[in-house]
């Protein structure tokens, strides 16, 4: 197969469903590189890149900016419309607009009124192309004026009785923010009782004496002018009924008291909103703020219920002492009745608030650009949602698409644009508009008809120089109009390069996945379209890896001495390395001490300071390589030094020059004891935050007491100062007295900001919160802020509490977002936060790679190559390829049993990968799916292949049966691997005598199909090993061996039965040649000898062997006849009786050659083999009977002999 890029074309008729005409449009759309020299040649319509926002509030005291940006080729001119009609700026000399862009500039600094240029303005940028257009765009200057004069009466009640101060702030534009102080501008406390509405004014459920007070001052902040306006303050005087004497009765009537309610407790009762039921419209994305504020004693506690629903999870949020419900990005699912409940123990009342959810337009499919060649297809789509359901009107340059110039390729079909058979007068730009009551939304989108030849936009002979084994990958960037196709060829080669060993991208990029040698030489791009062809050609070149093949050593010194490290670098001829050292990962010391040459590094006069690791880093422009080594420094042990001891920790803290922001602390040292101290540690304590816990601050120097110490606002320091010598730190000072600084907004925002999805259609904000110090003040809270990256959106925001994530719901589907985090408490703003990137959620693959080809390579192995899926399908970051392969049958028995399939996943954007582990001569099947952050997408077809023959596996087993004295029989089982078809048996054979030397090879060949062979003409008595394997088509298999004699002549012994063929070897007469067996002999030969001698002894000197005084009270009849006159055999006879009557002698040797001792054979004594029951001795004393009269063993698995003469047989030869 050539590598090759086909442009995917479709013809695609005026009467096919939307949904295809979008495939269409997908795959007709040509993308034009952002190349310099490209764009300067290639006409391009208008496109609008920057504007002002379309509810545009300035401010008066400054000069009126309304932006407008586009980019064309040929560059587009500007001009303007105010209210819907020309506005012609030459006619107006406070106008102008700036060089090269429709940015327009109303100078009202020097003359002029803000109010005048109040208005409606779009722009249109223009060339011969087409023409964008932007927004309407509302200019509207803020105001902020000053509150009604109104003189406010002082006003008196009783303790106990509710309370609402109205602040009713001016109509300001845009509307003010409210808050309420007192005359020192410091806020006033709020509470379950006492809190401020969403209209301003400010509730009390009920009054207490504590809030009577002068100075109830409501303010209204202007933001964008930067101003703050107050209203008179009001005076509030509570008083209780043990001050309404008679005196007071006398001159006041119960008309003047404001409310004049009775202060006992009383059920709740709505201070807002009136009535049982009230209703509530928002619109889709933003904050629904439902308010129930209530009065009472004691006070009410609010409850918030959704009838015939729950509260949204994770954008319900409660402000205000739950008197007011959040719910963030709200949506249509949010309509419905919300039902707000004040209790206390009185009695409770509720509120039903109806919340209907409307929606301006939003996106569903916005238009994107075409670039289409003649006589290709495409379509425009606009499609967007709303509640109501938006209209949908197309313009062509501008103008409404009834009045534009007819267009005989296009036709209108709904929200969708219909292009067949473009021509080049086809080219124009469109805008589509989606509108309802609640907003509208514009969008440009061009389509440019181009016929452009094949353009390869890389240098010409450009070199790449790649390390070997390393991928290659050679640019080929190119554009033409259709789009061309690209292939590539080596050496000017007739043939083009195959896919079996290159890879071919879609930009054109040539990758050799594993560059070698052969890999050097000119490679040429050829790109082809039917308006002609381009060439380009590059040159690789294969360079050797850098390898250090002298490596630094471990090394242990003396302190004064010096060392030598050696780091000799191997590299390729044509590469310059430069060798650096380092120390501990630093650089070296400049020291005169450290020398450096060609190949090595020397330290001088080496101290402790110098032990460490060092690394040699050899460095080419094309690769590195780094080895390390440890010093170590050692030195004779010390002279014991005087004894001294850390200082005594410091006294007397005291602070001065107390500021926001700093404050000075000064101490009194305590005793250095005899070690002077270098230096003082400072630590401090938030109490407010973290208390018990302390913290580094600063350092200063031992001779210093003093220090200025920087302070962070809104924490509650305490400090403490420890002092410290060479012998170590002292124990702390005493806590000094604790000092409160002053609340003010974040110095900094949170940090770790990330935004990942968690579901295909949302985005998961994250970041790692402030800690309490470092929030600077109460009211901690977070303003999170985003768009997608690739839109010309406006930011959206939502304040939350102090959280660390907020979720934004019915994003489209791994599409990049620009996020921004910034902290804010009730002092302010931190400072514009950075912005970051993430993607909102992934969903699972669409498509399946293609073209999955197998290449087996061996019979355990195998090669699977495919074709990447289009990056669009992934819908997710892309984490590799996986494999999915199993064993269907095999080929020899054709066993259909589906056995467990296995994976293998290959990292990234690979396109083939290797199977090992494959059992010869199978059946296999596999498929290949990509794989993203959220799961595998669809399987491949299943794809079949083969493996071929393999060797076998050794025979299963191996058993030699019937000896006889010149044949052996062979039974055996096939492999239980044979992989393949058996052909036939190989038995080779020799001979082994008593020394273990091996006889002539004999070489035999057997059918595959028999599992039993005698083979005859053997020699009698004789031990033989055999080595057995199995053939097929592919070779030997593994062999097997094992070991066994032919029986003796019948004159030398009685020929065992079958059973026992195995157990009888010659190991019999070899045990008695073994060194450890000749010394057991020997030393129970020598005991028996002590034990003559020592009853020789006894004997002469008139004693009683023990055994004789057995022997007496026995009396056994069948053994004293045997006495000669001196007694000595008799006794002798008697010990050999004593020790059968009392200690059964083992067959110590005798253990079947499975391994293992049966019961039965190590309780037997000697009187089982011989004595009485046909046992027979030969006439050294050796016994021969052993198998006589016992019953039938099982065969034995083993290949040696296990049986070995008894000690009992041999101490009687010896006797």
């Amino acid at each position: 197969m050539q590598l090759k890029i086909m442009p995917k074309k479709k013809r695609l008729s005026a009467g096919r469903a939307p949904l295809m005409l979008f495939l269409c449009q997908m795959i007709s759309a040509l993308e034009v590189p952002l190349d310099p020299k490209l764009l300067e040649d290639l006409v391009q319509p208008p496109t609008i890149t920057q504007q002002s926002p379309k509810d545009y509030i300035i401010d008066p005291r400054e000069n009126i900016v309304i932006q407008c940006e586009a980019k064309g080729k040929p560059p587009p001119s500007f001009s303007w419309t105010r209210n819907g009609t020309h506005f012609d700026i030459d006619k107006d000399p406070l106008v102008t607009m700036k060089p090269g862009s429709g940015t327009l500039i109303i100078n009202i600094m020097s003359e002029g009124k803000a109010e005048t240029y109040e208005g409606v303005y779009q722009c249109t940028a223009r060339n011969e192309r087409g023409a964008a257009i932007s927004n309407n765009i509302v200019i509207r200057p803020s105001r902020s004026p000053l509150w009604t004069k109104e003189k406010l009466e002082p006003i008196t009640l009783r303790n106990g009785q509710s309370l609402v101060l109205p602040c009713r702030p001016p109509i300001g534009l845009p509307p003010p923010i409210i808050f309420w102080m007192d005359n020192s501008f410091q806020r006033l406390p709020q509470s379950e009782r006492v809190s401020q509405g969403l209209n301003g004014d400010l509730y009390f459920s009920n009054v207490l004496p504590e809030d009577t007070r002068e100075d109830y001052i409501c303010y209204a902040r202007f933001n964008h002018t930067q101003t703050i306006q107050q209203k008179q303050p009001i005076s509030v005087k509570v008083i209780s009924v043990d001050e309404l004497n008679d005196t007071i009765a006398a001159n006041l009537s119960d008309t003047e008291f404001y409310g004049a309610k009775s202060h006992r407790q009383r059920p709740p009762a709505f201070l807002t909103p009136d009535g049982n039921t009230s209703r509530k419209e928002e619109l889709r994305g933003n904050v629904l703020s439902l308010e129930c504020i209530a009065e009472g004693l004691p006070t009410p506690i609010i409850y918030w219920i959704k009838e015939d629903g729950t509260l949204p999870i994770n954008r319900t949020f409660y402000r205000n002492f739950k008197k007011t419900l959040q719910i963030v990005q709200v949506t249509e699912a949010d309509s419905g009745n919300y039902q707000c409940i004040a209790k206390n123990a009185l009695g409770a009342i509720h509120h039903t608030i109806s919340v209907t959810v409307k929606a301006a337009p939003y996106w569903i499919i916005a238009p994107q650009n075409l670039v289409l060649s003649p006589e290709e297809d495409g379509a425009l789509i606009c499609r967007a949602s709303g509640n109501p359901k938006p209209r949908i009107s197309w313009l062509s340059n501008g103008v409404p698409i009834e009045i534009a110039p007819d267009d005989p390729s296009r036709k209108i079909d709904g929200d969708t644009i219909i292009f067949s058979k473009v021509q080049e007068r086809s080219s124009a730009v469109y805008q589509c508009n989606a509108s309802n009551e609640y907003g509208y939304l514009l969008a440009n989108a061009f389509v440019n008809v181009l016929a452009e030849p094949p353009r390869i936009l890389t240098s010409a002979n450009t070199l790449y120089q790649v390390i070997a084994n390393r991928p290659a990958l050679l640019d080929c960037a190119f554009f033409g109009s259709p789009l061309p196709t690209i292939e590539w060829f080596k050496d000017a080669k007739g043939s083009a390069l195959r896919e079996d060993i290159y890879v071919l991208h879609e930009n054109g990029t040539l990758e050799i996945p594993v560059a070698q040698k052969d890999s050097t030489g000119t490679y040429t791009c050829v790109a082809r379209n039917k308006l002609g062809m381009a060439k380009n050609d590059v040159h690789l070149e294969i360079k050797d890896p850098t390898r250090i093949i002298k490596q630094p050593e471990y090394a242990v010194v003396q302190r004064g001495s010096t060392v030598s490290f050696e780091c000799k670098v191997k590299h390729d001829h044509t590469l310059i390395p430069t060798v650096t050292w380092l120390k501990d990962h630093g650089e070296l010391p400049s020291d005169g001490r450290f020398t450096v040459d060609k190949d090595h590094l020397v330290v001088a006069d080496v101290s402790d300071d110098d032990g460490g690791t060092y690394t040699c880093v050899a460095n080419t422009t094309l690769d590195n390589v780094s080895a390390s080594a440890v010093l170590s420094v050692v030195a004779p042990t010390p002279t014991p030094a005087p004894i001294y001891d850390v200082p005594n920790p410091p006294f007397d803290l005291e602070m001065t020059d107390q500021l926001d922001r700093s404050v000075q602390l000064s101490w009194t040292p305590g005793d250095d004891n005899n070690s002077p101290i270098t230096k003082f540690i400072i630590e401090y304590e938030d109490a407010m935050h973290e208390p018990g816990l302390w913290h580094h601050q600063t350092e200063v120097p031992g001779t210093q007491t003093t220090a200025q110490l920087k302070l962070s606002p809104y924490v509650n320091y305490s400090f403490r100062v420890m002092a410290e010598n060479n012998l170590g730190r002292s124990l702390p000072s005493e806590a000094s007295e604790q000092y409160l600084t002053k609340a003010a907004e974040p110095d900094k925002n949170p940090t770790a900001v990330e935004g990942l999805g968690s579901e295909p259609d949302n985005l998961v904000i994250t970041w790692k919160p402030l800690n309490g110090f470092e929030s600077n003040g109460p009211g901690l809270q977070y303003k999170v802020s985003w768009r997608q990256k690739d839109g010309d959106d406006e930011w959206t925001s939502v304040v939350v509490a102090n959280v660390s994530k907020y979720i934004v719901s019915g994003t489209p589907t791994f599409v990049p977002y620009l996020i921004k985090v910034q902290a804010l408490n009730d002092a302010g703003f931190a400072p514009e936060p950075a912005v970051v990137m993430g993607h909102s959620g992934e969903d699972l693959p669409m498509v399946a790679p293609g073209n999955v080809r197998v290449n087996v390579v061996n019979s355990t192995l195998a090669e699977v190559h495919w074709d990447p899926v289009p990056l669009k399908s992934i819908r997710g970051h892309l984490q590799g390829y996986r494999i999915y392969y199993w064993k269907a049958q095999s080929s020899l028995t054709r066993n259909r049993r589906h056995l467990e399939k296995k994976i293998l996943t290959f990292q990234g954007s690979k396109t083939h990968g290797m199977l090992p582990g494959l059992e010869p001569f199978s059946h296999y099947s596999l498929n290949v799916r990509v794989v993203n952050g959220k799961g595998e997408g669809p399987a491949s077809a299943d794809k079949v292949f083969n493996t071929p023959e393999g060797v076998p596996s050794a025979p299963s087993s191996l058993k030699i049966v019937n000896p006889t004295l010149d044949s052996l029989t062979l039974e055996w089982e096939p492999p239980s691997h044979p992989n393949g078809i058996l052909t036939e048996y190989t038995l080779k054979y020799q001979p082994i005598n008593s020394t273990h030397e091996l006889g002539p090879l004999v070489d035999l060949k057997i059918p595959a199909n028999k599992t039993r062979w005698t083979l005859k003409n053997l020699n009698f008595s004789t031990r033989y090993k055999f080595y057995f394997y199995a053939q097929t088509a592919a070779g030997s298999g593994s062999q097997i061996t094992e070991e066994a004699i032919t029986t003796v002549d019948e004159a030398g012994i009685l020929p065992p039965d079958v059973g026992a063929g195995k157990a009888m070897a010659s190991r019999q007469v070899d045990i008695a040649t073994q060194g450890w067996f000749i010394g057991l002999m020997c030393a129970v030969a020598l005991l028996i000898l002590i034990l003559l001698i020592v009853c020789f002894i006894r004997r002469n000197k008139g004693g009683k062997y023990p055994v004789k005084e057995k022997e007496d009270a026995h009396a056994d009849p069948e053994i004293q006849p045997m006495k000669e006159d001196d007694g000595t055999f008799g006794e002798y006879r008697s010990l050999e009786s004593d020790a059968e009557d009392h200690k059964p002698l083992k067959k110590g040797s005798r253990t079947p050659s499975d391994r293992t001792v049966k019961k039965e054979d190590s309780d037997d004594s000697l009187v089982d083999y011989g004595e009485g029951v046909n046992g027979q001795f030969n006439e050294d004393g050796s016994f021969i009977g052993q198998y006589s009269g016992k019953k039938e063993k099982e065969p034995a698995e083993g290949n040696e002999s296990s049986e070995a003469p008894s000690p009992v047989n041999a101490m009687n030869s010896f006797v």
